[in-house]
């Protein structure tokens, strides 16, 4: 990890643990000064975790107890039979044990240890400085997929999008590079905005467009079921995030649920698709899709897609 600056705090209603904080600047400090930290709970954690059945092979010699309450000898003896220890001691609101700590904020490096651990499962070098206040393993992970999917994201966006450009994430050219449709059944612009489970595209309505010399003579009007196919479009680049190699599946649509047309789309209309997906299982795709022209929904409806692997 180059560059990576962490600053840990945690504040507790205890008085041995208190507030504190952590901050490792350089990653040459982590062997010497935050690896032998321990991890730490507290008494009644503890308990609740030996009443489950867990923590079999806890040890006071790799962990920090800290005592939140006052304990009676009855206590004491229950807590020497659980760590096979004959004497167990606690000053006051102290540590089982009387444990001596190894840094006066151990606890706020252990809590250090834990980010970086999660921070690994990145898969990649990491040039951040982060700060972080109670964190724990559920958010730690969270947050390092969130990460990853921005990875992964740029990488796509920097595979089929030849130059930057403001407000666009994929235009015209990178879209005929990710779809296989083409000129009149390409219905989809550019897309504005692209993330792991949303898509935002943009669709502009022209005279120009062939289907209007039928639909209708006289009374413009896109056909409904064009509207659903550029939603679907969208809906397709959607699901690159879903596949380490997007260029080796097809996108099949399987259902089309719920369709609403609310109002009429005419040349001149700017129509604006978010895809939203709800799951994805087995290679199965369920999203929501809106269109709006002006802010307003025109078209909405439940989509089913698929990814099929193309034949070699």
């Amino acid at each position: 990890m180059e560059d990576f600056r962490v600053t840990v705090m945690i504040d507790y209603n205890s008085d041995v643990l208190g507030s504190q904080h952590a901050t490792l600047i350089n990653i040459d400090q982590f062997e010497k000064e935050f690896a032998d930290s321990r991890t730490f709970c507290f008494l009644h954690e503890l308990e609740q975790l030996v009443e489950a059945g867990l923590v079999k092979g806890g040890d006071l010699d790799n962990a920090i107890v800290i005592v939140d309450k006052e304990v009676n000898d009855e206590e004491l003896e229950r807590l020497s039979g659980i760590f096979q220890k004959p004497d167990i001691k606690v000053a006051q609101e102290g540590i089982l044990n009387n444990l001596e700590l190894r840094y006066r904020n151990e606890p706020a490096r252990h809590k250090q240890l834990d980010l970086i651990g999660d921070l690994a499962l990145i898969g990649g070098p990491v040039k951040a400085q982060i700060l972080a206040a109670r964190p724990g393993h559920k958010a730690n992970v969270e947050f390092a997929k969130k990460i990853k999917s921005q990875i992964k994201q740029r990488k796509i966006q920097k595979k089929y999008q030849g130059k930057e450009a403001e407000g666009v994430v994929f235009d015209i050219n990178a879209i005929q590079k990710i779809l296989p449709h083409r000129y009149p059944f390409l219905l989809i612009d550019k897309v504005t905005e692209f993330t792991e489970n949303e898509i935002k595209a943009v669709k502009n309505v022209t005279m120009n467009e062939p289907f209007f010399q039928g639909h209708f003579p006289g009374n413009p009007v896109m056909p409904g079921v064009l509207q659903i196919e550029a939603m679907a479009q969208a809906g397709g680049i959607l699901l690159l995030n879903q596949v380490e190699q997007p260029d080796a599946f097809w996108v099949d649509f399987l259902a089309i649920n719920n369709a609403r047309f609310k109002k009429m789309v005419i040349p001149g209309d700017i129509l604006h698709f978010t895809l939203t997906m709800d799951t994805f299982k087995r290679n199965i795709c369920k999203m929501q899709g809106k269109g709006y022209v002006n802010g307003k929904v025109v078209c909405e409806a439940d989509l089913v897609a698929a990814l099929v692997k193309k034949e070699a």
